[in-house]
């Protein structure tokens, strides 16, 4: 169990905002009120190439944003998958920044359109909420640690400044069909990348439950998904110039039911090892998909 799936047990005293439900018209409001405010970061927005054609980088634009620009994302789900049982939608979203570290959180809700999912979303919220919050303080607390740890070693003032301390709390779609929706929730610190965590919700919103690798994979899927994994390490090796540990050395011994894994646009599940999980820290975070 990671520090985010333990946020439920830490931070239950954290008070949750009432009506995480139907707020579709202020949802939309805020995503574009939040378009005129000045970012930390931009976390991960990139601009298509001038070589693209305008018609191609009208189109290049618009998919890298919806993916990984979460203010964008928000605004763009006013267009919702046709017959969706829901979309995501950022919540609250705010600033914080001192002369220790610079601070950028965006909370997600899932927001129902038509269809109820039996109390799914309203938890899923919830439990949502509190791993945003939870994430986000603990960061600030081991950034003004590390401070205290810099300057007693030596360190001064204008050399901590120059370490440009940043914390994101933010997330991404990673796909959507009618009943169907699959995101993470991610937390990143730029000065360790032991801290980052992800959490993944895959949720079947017409029958209002999480969806598990089993579901999507069938009976044998710990066989499907471990023989994937086996037979893509050795490309994952040449992707990333890092040699995988072996099973008794660390490495890779079998998913487990808390295997984290999102589903990809064509269905697919995708499980995702962090990084020193099963190889280096120079490996990074490691994705694998399973096609059943």
């Amino acid at each position: 169990m990671n520090r985010m799936e333990d946020a439920k047990k830490k931070y239950e005293d954290i008070p949750v905002p009432e009506a995480l439900g139907q707020r579709v018209q202020a949802a939309v409001a805020r995503s574009k009120k939040q378009q005129r405010k000045k970012r930390i970061t931009r976390l991960f927005y990139r601009a298509a190439g001038r070589s693209l054609t305008a018609a191609a980088a009208v189109v290049a634009v618009f998919t890298l944003m919806v993916n990984t620009n979460t203010v964008f994302a928000d605004t763009v789900s006013e267009i919702p998958v046709v017959g969706a049982a829901a979309r995501l939608l950022t919540f609250r979203s705010f600033t914080e920044e001192n002369e220790d570290m610079k601070i950028a959180v965006e909370v997600p809700e899932i927001e129902t359109i038509e269809q109820d999912t039996g109390g799914l979303a309203d938890s899923i919220n919830q439990e949502i909420y509190r791993l945003c919050l939870e994430y986000a303080e603990g960061a600030k607390k081991r950034a003004v640690e590390y401070r205290e740890a810099f300057l007693a070693t030596g360190g001064t003032k204008e050399e901590w400044a120059a370490h440009n301390i940043e914390i994101w709390v933010w997330y991404e779609l990673k796909s959507q069909t009618a009943d169907r929706i699959s995101f993470v929730v991610q937390g990143t610190e730029n000065w360790s990348s032991a801290y980052n965590e992800g959490k993944y919700y895959n949720l079947d919103l017409k029958n209002g439950k999480r969806l598990s690798l089993k579901d999507i994979l069938g009976e044998d899927y710990k066989k499907i998904a471990d023989d994937a994994v086996r037979s893509q390490i050795p490309e994952k090796e040449r992707e990333t110039g890092v040699k995988f540990w072996k099973a008794e050395e660390g490495g890779f011994e079998g998913i487990t039911d808390e295997t984290p894994f999102y589903i990809n646009e064509a269905g697919e599940p995708v499980v995702v090892f962090a990084p020193y999980e099963i190889a280096p820290g120079a490996a990074g975070e490691v994705e694998f998909v399973i096609k059943g």
